[in-house]
């Protein structure tokens, strides 16, 4: 074993104690760092005594120096030569003045004194005309004298600047005296112009000098740029609104004029001598970091100042540098962000882009779209510079948002939107109100969006604009994908920054620009068709849209004084799209004639399959990107408003052809997107197809323009299983309904994709799936305890369901065993195994949809269909009733039970959580629909029609006057606002009108069928689903799925002769006898095997003889039916003839049980 003592050393003897060579090594190393702290620190106070006894001194010297330069200007007694002025006056006051003034940051009474009286010492001298008496003249002399006038001339300067950064206009008015002085001398000292001594000889030398001075101030070194963003930091209102005294308020502007003034000389010394543009380029850097980021910059200024801002000569190098130093100065501008503004700032970039967006045009404010770009705008830098701010600015809000999010969830508080946390006095002027949106307005005009495309179309798609800078030169394209570009951008940005209208104006003005939208989707098809066979004959296309040009300059002198109204703006710009004015009878017949389209025809296997597709948005150009993402939005917004008569007759702005391939593509890159997942830079270009293409799809629903297979045709080969899907579906559907519409599966976004017939699949998997779930939580569905015991009487029917299921909720999707009371009060004998339920259901639903119940009433279409009854709200419980109502038909839906009626289309779309649109009213009511297109298009003067907003409803013999907006019946219709009129009396008759109504049955709907499984239809596939399937009855599918009962079989003579017969009836026959026997008239949408009970045929036995085969008499007796178990009783008929006639008086005699 080791000794312990072997590491260890003794202290010399000193100690006893024994200590580790470690423990040892370490105290030796602390006793070093404390004697070399201790020696820093005498170091450092050896320093600070140093300093601070110089600094002392200094103060002395300055003050002493201050008293001597005082009493030397009261005793001056003539006027000083240049060289005297600058040895006598400027030395010794520039000296204290930094001392005294410029290093503590303020200014003392007597420093002032001082300023003021050296300020107007040199003002004088620079404008004497005496050569000796002028500090000026002191350019034209040696070496040394140049090198002393140009060192004082900057120090000057930079003292008249922190006079600038530290004035303030609430102070005394010896301020703004001192201020607008300072700042006369500094333009002055930069302006060779305004030295008098100076002759044409020393003219040369006086330049040079000047541009010296002006290079200093063009530096970071003088902080010229950020003194002045100080002073208009400080400038909370303009000039003009000014609470001053008359003789401040002149100083004031004298101080802002100087001050723009000298942040404009730079510019001008570039445009004197371009080879000094590289020398220069740092201060239109700082001018672009410093002012143009100032929150309001221009409104802040006298108005008469904005030209010299919007000048070529200034704008155009702003541009151009903000395009070459971009990374440079978004480097910066992130600085300046992190020193001055908080979390609930703008970042300064949004301000660089809105002063520049304010400053490039000029907007009369009288006018709601008059305006120009400045003269000379170098076009397609502002262009560049707008896009990469605005992408700049949407990161920034994007890293807000998060960051703000991040912020609240720690705090446990709601979430709130990046813009609504900016402070007020940030976003909107505080000397009015405009508010920050306010400055883009400009973008949202149709003169902005036209002259942009104007300058494309005269050459300068092929042209550049090219800026040399040293042995450099840049070039900017101007195409039109760049204006796409442009306008995606500001698009998102108004969604971000406008909470109230989002990007409605910019819409608005993109929908309504004629041939714009036309021209977006040519870049689409020549980029995403590449190859393939087009559709439409491109080159007769342009010649319509060259044709319909030339005949505008005729209709537009036909409505010369038509075109005076604002009211007729959008209904000339959609004349604008064809060349071609309305006429009465293009409208009044359009409607009807829409149902004579000729049939379309399947296109070959391949047609839609669009290779640059395949892999969703990461398979597309980034400038196909932008322009699709703004022909989605745009032409999204424009399907709202554009009806059906443009739509299919007048096929503006697009041949039906072209619907078709635009349909295709969005439907495609919807599919693909969301079938390979994409990241969430893509969701606003996914979002705006979904939008579009749902709108699309809606339409085609309405009225087909495109064949089935484009639809399916994404998915054909790559479609996942029913079973899969359904999961899919409602893991999806029961996620956040924001996220899963454009992030989530196919099924959940688009399930159109599927066949019909697969969706009803997935529908009934859904309720298998629910009832599994039920089951296995202990929710029984068949007899017993679980289910539900009612009693009903026949001639209450729906009064006895509604008291004893309406409370039940979706406690009903349990098994429902029904007693009848006859009308005589008698119970009713039998076991309710399923029949007397399905009876239950289709006898309540047909009373309560009954039109004398008064619920519901039919549409004024040739197939009048269902629809809530407006006066429904004037009964007792009417709204409870239809609640009910919404529960049976729900009931219905969860057990497979067809009942025997159709909803309106209108209906519909309210269950599925969808608007209806005007075009949808003539699925309504007609007639109204044809006078409201008679209005949109009228010719002459709307006032001659004498209407106002207000509709006119009867209910019990009285009538009830509704306004479509408040005072509308004192509002007359005229042509400046019949487009609202027309929209409003749609929007009351189809949304409106029916809401409770609509809310209220869906509210009784879902509660057994849940919203998602819902919007897997369409308003004609949910009737479909309700009530099945085509108006004929496949017999064969029927022959294979009926069951035989009571010594039945299929080889059963009599069975043989009903086949027989049955096929040879007419198909309203054979649904007349389906409906006998099930109460509905229409097959399961999946087949009869899907018919639940199963059709059977039970035989009851008659006594008659053989012979009665060959002739003689049959049996009399009719057949008969129990609808409650599908069954029909038919008798042993011998003859095809007897058995025929006795099953048409049967069916046609509407009865059932008692023809026996």
């Amino acid at each position: 074993m080791q000794d312990p003592r072997k590491h260890q050393v003794s202290l010399r003897g000193k100690s006893a104690k024994e200590i580790t060579r470690d423990a040892l090594l370490e105290r030796v190393n602390q006793e070093r760092e404390l004697r070399n702290y201790t020696r820093r620190a005498n170091a450092a106070v050896v320093l600070i005594q140093r300093v601070w006894r110089r600094h002392h001194e200094m103060n002395l010297v300055a003050l002493r120096l201050r008293e001597e330069w005082e009493i030397m200007m009261n005793s001056r007694a003539g006027p000083l030569t240049g060289k005297q002025t600058a040895s006598e006056i400027l030395r010794p006051f520039l000296f204290f003045i930094n001392y005294l003034s410029v290093r503590r940051g303020t200014i003392g009474p007597r420093d002032r004194d001082c300023m003021m009286n050296c300020f107007q010492i040199l003002l004088e001298d620079i404008t004497s005309k005496d050569v000796h008496q002028n500090f000026c003249s002191m350019v034209t002399g040696c070496i040394e004298d140049r090198r002393i006038w140009f060192q004082q001339s900057k120090k000057m300067i930079s003292i008249c600047l922190f006079i600038l950064s530290v004035f303030d206009s609430s102070q005394r008015v010896q301020n703004a005296v001192l201020t607008s002085t300072a700042m006369r001398l500094s333009v002055l000292l930069t302006d060779p112009k305004g030295w008098n001594c100076i002759n044409d000889d020393g003219r040369k030398d006086a330049n040079a000098a000047a541009k010296n001075l002006v290079q200093f101030i063009g530096s970071k070194k003088s902080g010229l740029y950020n003194c002045i963003r100080k002073f208009i930091y400080k400038l909370e209102a303009p000039f003009s609104s000014q609470e001053l005294v008359s003789c401040q308020k002149d100083d004031i502007f004298l101080i802002v004029a100087s001050a723009i003034t000298l942040s404009l000389r730079p510019f001008h010394l570039t445009n004197i001598d371009m080879n000094d543009g590289s020398m220069m380029e740092c201060a239109v850097e700082q001018y672009c970091i410093s002012l143009l980021t100032i929150p309001w910059f221009p409104q802040r200024l006298p108005s008469i100042l904005a030209p010299a801002l919007r000048h070529k000569s200034v704008l155009s190098p702003c541009l151009r540098t903000l395009l070459i130093s971009k990374e440079k100065i978004f480097k910066e501008l992130s600085e300046v962000d992190q020193l001055e503004l908080t979390s609930k700032k703008m970042p300064c970039v949004g301000w660089a882009l809105a002063n520049i967006m304010y400053l490039a045009t000029w907007s009369h404010t009288s006018a709601t779209d008059s305006g120009k770009f400045v003269e000379d705008l170098d076009h397609s830098a502002y262009l560049h510079v707008v896009i990469i701010l605005a992408d700049k600015f949407l990161a920034s809000l994007g890293n807000f948002e998060q960051m703000t999010r991040k912020t609240e969830e720690t705090q446990v508080d709601n979430y709130t939107s990046a813009v609504s946390v900016f402070e007020m006095d940030d976003t909107n002027c505080g000397f009015s109100k405009l508010s920050y949106m306010d400055l883009f307005k400009p973008v949202y005009q149709q003169w902005h969006l036209k002259k942009l495309l104007d300058f494309v179309k005269e050459g300068f798609v092929c042209g550049t604009d090219d800026l040399s800078i040293g042995n450099q030169t840049y070039s900017w394209n101007y195409r039109l994908l760049d204006i796409a570009y442009y306008y995606s951008c500001l698009l998102r940005l108004f969604s971000a920054m406008n909470p109230v209208l989002k990007s409605l104006p910019v819409l608005n003005m993109l929908s309504f620009t004629p041939g714009f939208l036309f021209s977006l989707w040519e870049e689409l098809e020549k980029s995403l068709f590449r190859g393939k066979k087009q559709i439409a004959n491109s080159t007769s296309l342009c010649a319509s849209r060259v044709s319909g040009d030339k005949s505008e300059g005729v209709s537009g002198t036909r409505q010369k004084g038509l075109n005076k109204d604002a009211g007729n703006k959008w209904i000339n710009v959609l004349q604008k799209f064809t060349g071609k004015s309305p006429a009465e009878d293009d409208y009044v017949d359009s409607v009807t004639s829409q149902s004579n389209l000729k049939q379309i025809e399947e296109p070959p296997s391949d047609e839609w399959d669009i290779e640059p597709l395949r892999r969703g948005p990461e398979g597309i150009s980034k400038d196909i990107y932008h322009v699709l993402l703004l022909f989605c939005s745009s032409y999204s917004h424009l399907l709202l408003v554009l009806d059906d008569i443009e739509f299919y007759d007048k096929q503006v702005p697009f041949k039906l052809e072209q619907q078709r391939k635009i349909a295709s593509v969005l439907n495609t890159f919807a599919y693909n997107s969301l079938s390979l997942g994409i990241s969430s830079e893509y969701r606003a270009l996914l979002d705006s197809a979904v939008r579009c293409l749902h709108l699309l799809y809606e339409r085609d629903c309405r009225h087909q323009f495109c064949h089935p297979s484009l639809w399916l045709s994404p998915g054909k080969s790559n479609r996942m299983t029913i079973a899969v899907a359904a999961r899919t579906h409602e893991v999806f559907s029961a996620a956040d309904g924001a996220t899963s519409s454009s992030m989530g599966s196919v099924i959940t976004t688009m399930p159109h994709i599927f066949p019909f017939e697969e969706r009803v699949r997935m529908f009934r998997e859904f309720i298998s799936m629910d009832k599994v779930s039920r089951r296995l939580a202990g929710e029984g569905t068949g007899p017993g305890s679980r289910s539900i015991e009612i009693v009903i009487r026949r001639d209450r029917i729906f009064e006895d369901g509604m008291q004893q299921l309406n409370s039940l909720g979706s406690k009903l999707k349990s098994t429902i065993h029904v007693s009848f009371v006859s009308e005589s009060g008698l119970p009713e004998a039998g076991l309710d195994y399923g029949g007397l339920s399905k009876e239950f259901l289709t006898d309540i639903s047909k009373a309560a949809f009954s039109l004398e119940y008064g619920l519901f009433s039919q549409t004024s279409t040739s197939d009048r269909l269902l629809i809530p009854n407006a006066t429904a709200r004037f009964l007792d419980n009417g709204i409870q009733m239809v609640e009910f109502l919404g529960r049976i038909v729900g009931k219905a839906l969860y057990e497979g039970i067809l009942l025997d009626f159709y909803f309106s289309h209108v209906f519909v779309q309210k269950l599925l959580g969808r608007y209806s649109y005007v075009d949808e009213l003539f699925t309504l009511d007609p007639e109204l629909h044809r006078n409201l297109m008679y209005v949109k298009h009228y010719d002459g003067d709307v006032k001659d029609l004498c209407l106002d907003f207000t509709v006119t409803e009867e209910s019990h013999g009285k009538r009830h006057i509704i306004e479509l907006k408040p005072g509308g019946k004192d509002i007359c219709v005229t042509n400046e606002n019949r487009l609202q009129y027309v929209y409003a009396m749609a929007d009351y008759k189809l949304n409106r009108q029916i809401l409770p109504f609509s809310n209220a049955f869906y509210r009784g709907l879902t509660d057994l069928i849940s919203p998602s499984w819902l919007k897997l239809f369409n308003s004609s596939e949910f009737n479909q689903l309700l009530s099945g399937g085509d108006h004929d009855i496949d017999v064969d599918d029927l022959r294979k799925n009926t069951q035989y009962t009571g010594g039945y079989s299929d080889g059963s003579r009599t069975v043989k002769l009903f086949w027989e017969v049955f096929a040879g009836l007419e198909p309203s026959e054979r649904c007349m006898l389906l409906k006998f026997v099930t109460s509905c008239s229409r097959a399961p949408l999946l087949g009869f095997k899907h018919l639940h009970p199963a059709f059977t045929i039970h035989k009851v036995v008659c006594d008659v003889p053989l012979w009665a085969s060959f002739g003689g008499h049959d049996v009399d007796r009719l057949p008969s039916a129990s609808t409650c178990y599908n069954t029909l009783k038919l008798p042993t008929y011998k003859r095809a003839s007897t058995l025929r006639a006795k099953l048409l008086y049967a069916i046609n005699s509407n009865a059932g049980f008692e023809l026996s």
